[in-house]
């Protein structure tokens, strides 16, 4: 057990509470505990969405995935997830942030009343669930393996959970924001160095890219069959739609100080994150060259472990302090942004229709009280996942949201005449197709991924139920009648 390693790990954890405490002190109100009073700059908008992303599976899950199966396993993640946020800037981030919402169950409630809020806002919260779990998962690894298994996983999951918890309850998102700030920094550098040295091992980037062109990692493309095809653009969109009406994303689109550096940070950020996450996957691709058969075998086997196993037993105590510093700074800033998120969605758009009359303090007490219980419950859950891949964890979250929120969203953006009852069909379809073509419960599944059928149905919801009841009411009332009722809904809009 290395005690000098452990020592920069703790006092690098303590480093980032402190910041956080220090932020909490700038906290007047749920404006700035949610989404830092809208005053962030550039560079913090694409460093604070660029970290959100930037987590557990992109270090761990991501690398290994590529080993064995090239760019086409990795589709969802990096190329889907980096692609949302280029979406959301170019798309989404002016048109919201004109709209000055705290959350993204505020829209949903502007557009389509209280129902639908509830009721996407409670699918955008357990989506979470998965998450925040991996991120936790991978903390409980990382502390095992640091202290050479004398803290166990579950241990470590505790001890890393009470970590992000104390400085996210105290600073809330203005405290997310600047430890982000600083952590992308430890990250990129950390993991740039530890590329260069990598490569050295491997005797240099010529040899690991003839390998990873030897073993054709560079085919993307999926097999020219149907179900092959569904199931590439099934993993894609999950997470390049999915994660456009997730609370995390808005908040960061939000926190800009005005609407371009909302666009352009989101942009930026997208961009970069496709770009950084092959640094990971490069020293992986390295460690399978020097270590030989041994990485395969931990890639099959328990591949979480690989790059932690690879720098500690074949690289010096500098490296392995940069390394640890990288990979804590990308799991702390990804669970600090998911804890927060749910919170705020459930404080503003399901407390508040419950308890109507809170004052702000105790919106703002609320708010630190959900991120403490939602903690403790993903805690829970993670605990009982044991074992699960992070990257199966992180892509499950997003279905939920992708076939529920983000049809009522886009269609209520752009499409003027989508309705509430629209929505409601919509929110129906998608998640009642999705559920039929899971595996357990239809053989669907195996022939066209449940997302995407969940989605096509959603889509169909929307038009069908935002027409549907239009035509019926033209057809049953007087034609002066409804010439009056197209002038009102077209000056209401």
């Amino acid at each position: 057990m290395n005690v000098t390693l452990i020592t920069f790990v703790v006092l690098y954890l303590l480093g980032t509470l402190g910041l956080g405490v220090w932020a909490g002190t700038r906290i007047k109100n749920t404006s700035d505990f949610a989404v830092a009073g809208r005053s962030l700059p550039l560079i913090m908008v694409v460093t604070t969405t660029f970290a959100t992303w930037f987590g557990a599976e992109t270090v761990m899950g991501i690398p290994a995935k590529f080993v064995q199966g090239g760019l086409n396993a990795i589709v969802e993640d990096p190329f889907g997830a980096g692609t949302c946020l280029i979406l959301v800037g170019l798309f989404f981030a002016t048109k919201l942030y004109r709209q000055n919402l705290l959350t993204i169950g505020d829209f949903f409630r502007q557009r389509y009343g209280k129902g639908v809020e509830i009721f996407c806002s409670g699918a955008i919260i357990l989506s979470y669930l998965g998450w925040v779990a991996a991120q936790i998962t991978a903390l409980g690894l990382v502390f095992s393996v640091l202290t050479n298994g004398a803290m166990s996983e579950t241990a470590g999951m505790i001890v890393g959970t009470l970590a992000v918890l104390i400085y996210v309850v105290i600073g809330g998102f203005l405290a997310v924001a600047w430890t982000d700030f600083i952590q992308m920094i430890v990250l990129v550098v950390g993991l740039s160095i530890i590329a260069f040295f990598s490569a050295d091992l491997a005797g240099g980037a010529g040899k690991v890219i003839a390998m990873t062109n030897e073993k054709n990692l560079w085919k993307l493309l999926p097999q020219p069959s149907f179900t092959e095809i569904a199931g590439f653009v099934g993993a894609g969109l999950t997470m390049m739609l999915g994660s456009i009406p997730q609370q995390d994303v808005f908040q960061r689109v939000m926190s800009a100080k005005d609407e371009k550096t909302a666009r352009n940070g989101a942009v930026i950020g997208g961009a970069s994150y496709i770009l950084f996450a092959f640094v990971p996957m490069f020293i992986v691709s390295c460690a399978v060259l020097v270590m030989g058969t041994d990485a395969l075998d931990i890639a099959k086997n328990d591949y979480q472990r690989l790059l932690p196993t690879f720098v500690l037993t074949k690289m010096p105590l500098v490296m392995q302090i940069l390394f640890f510093g990288a990979l804590l700074s990308a799991i702390k800033s990804t669970s600090s942004a998911t804890l927060l998120a749910p919170s705020t969605s459930f404080v503003e758009n399901i407390l508040k229709n419950l308890r109507p009359h809170m004052s702000d303090r105790q919106q703002l007490f609320a708010m630190r009280t959900t991120i403490v219980i939602f903690a403790a419950l993903v805690l829970a859950y993670a605990i009982a996942m044991k074992g699960t891949a992070i990257y199966d964890l992180v892509s499950a979250a997003y279905q939920v949201t992708l076939v529920g929120a983000f049809v009522p969203l886009a269609m209520g953006l752009y499409w003027k005449r989508s309705t509430t009852q629209g929505a409601i069909f919509s929110l129906a379809a998608g998640i009642g197709t999705w559920i039929l073509f899971f595996p357990q419960v239809s053989g669907l599944g195996e022939q066209f991924p449940p997302q995407l059928a969940g989605l096509v149905a959603a889509f169909a919801g929307m038009i069908v139920g935002s027409l549907l009841p239009q035509k019926l009411k033209n057809r049953h009332e007087p034609h002066h009648a409804h010439a009056g009722v197209g002038v009102h809904s077209h000056s209401a809009h």
